[in-house]
């Protein structure tokens, strides 16, 4: 039996959880793909997945031995690519995973202009706002919003994120604009509730540029919820001022529709990053779709303009 065969149906099984899944993705009975990897185990000599009549999982062997095939495999494929007459195409499937509101907005949209340059590529998008386990869930990418803490995967930062308090100038006429942020303790604050990630409150920058403090204060209102969606209506309905994400409010600015307050005190940006795990070599449609993000997040239209 083909050693190439047998990986690929061993990969397939592994990232999809299913004999019946990759079977049906190949087009070919469960008993076939079965007998590749019994086929597979007593080749090497070892059990590489425990399966079940519900599941199936990697054993530890499996699972150093999933990252060695999914290599092998896109260096087979890049290297076949690399001869074609098309020259280099990435090909295979693609997935990746992004914060719900982010990924709705500025990921979304992206994956269609991304297949239409590679139609060889298939792809998976899933939008989530827990901290996925991007390696022991088989996903290829993460994009992330927020300082990287340490960790054993791979960031590539693509673009700068910045947090401004806004508010509609309907808004702002009728209560007047906050000078400093202590003066929004007398305005009706959009804030997170407790139960929310946002536990430091909302940043600030205090004093002279070269020794600027960063400090954090957790204004109060009338209001608070825990999806960050429903601040951003309520902010734009008029009920108060939220702090929000550049990504997330830039469109509303530059059409006039919210105002930035309190700017000057703006906290340094963070990030927005491409997370992936640590391999010796990156699948040639991963470098590609990171690329691509980095080139549409670089243009400061990008994120003004209403798709």
């Amino acid at each position: 039996m083909d050693k190439l065969k047998q990986m690929e149906s061993f990969v397939s099984v592994a990232t999809r959880g299913s004999l019946t899944a990759a079977a049906q993705a190949e087009g070919v009975a469960p008993a076939i793909m079965g007998r590749r990897l019994d086929a597979l185990e007593e080749r090497l000599g070892v059990k590489l997945l425990v399966r079940t009549t519900r599941r199936i999982s990697l054993t530890h062997e499996g699972s150093a031995f999933l990252e060695d095939c999914q290599r092998l495999l896109t260096d087979v494929a890049n290297a076949e690519a690399s001869v074609s007459a098309g020259g280099v195409k990435a090909s295979g499937h693609l997935r990746i995973t992004a914060p719900a509101g982010f990924g709705r907005r500025h990921v979304a949209p992206l994956v269609p202009k991304f297949r239409e340059l590679h139609a060889d590529v298939t792809i998976s998008l899933n939008l989530s706002d827990r901290v996925v386990d991007i390696a022991g869930e088989g996903y290829d990418c993460a994009v992330r919003v927020g300082d990287m803490p340490d960790s054993s995967l791979v960031s590539v930062r693509l673009a700068d994120n910045r947090r401004l308090c806004v508010a509609t100038p309907e808004y702002l006429k009728r209560h007047g604009t906050p000078a400093q942020p202590q003066d929004l303790s007398r305005f009706d604050c959009l804030v997170l509730s407790s139960d929310a990630s946002q536990t430091r409150g909302w940043a600030f920058s205090m004093g002279k540029e070269d020794g600027a403090e960063v400090v954090h204060l957790r204004p109060h209102g009338p209001m608070d919820c825990s999806d960050g969606q429903v601040l951003h209506d309520w902010c734009l309905a008029g009920y108060g001022i939220a702090w929000r994400s550049t990504w997330e409010v830039e469109q509303e600015i530059a059409a006039g529709r919210l105002v930035a307050v309190l700017e000057e005190f703006a906290a340094p940006p963070n990030g927005i990053y491409a997370v992936f795990p640590q391999r010796k070599h990156l699948p040639l449609r991963v470098r590609l779709w990171v690329d691509f993000l980095k080139h549409h997040y670089s243009q400061p239209d990008f994120w003004r303009r209403r798709d």
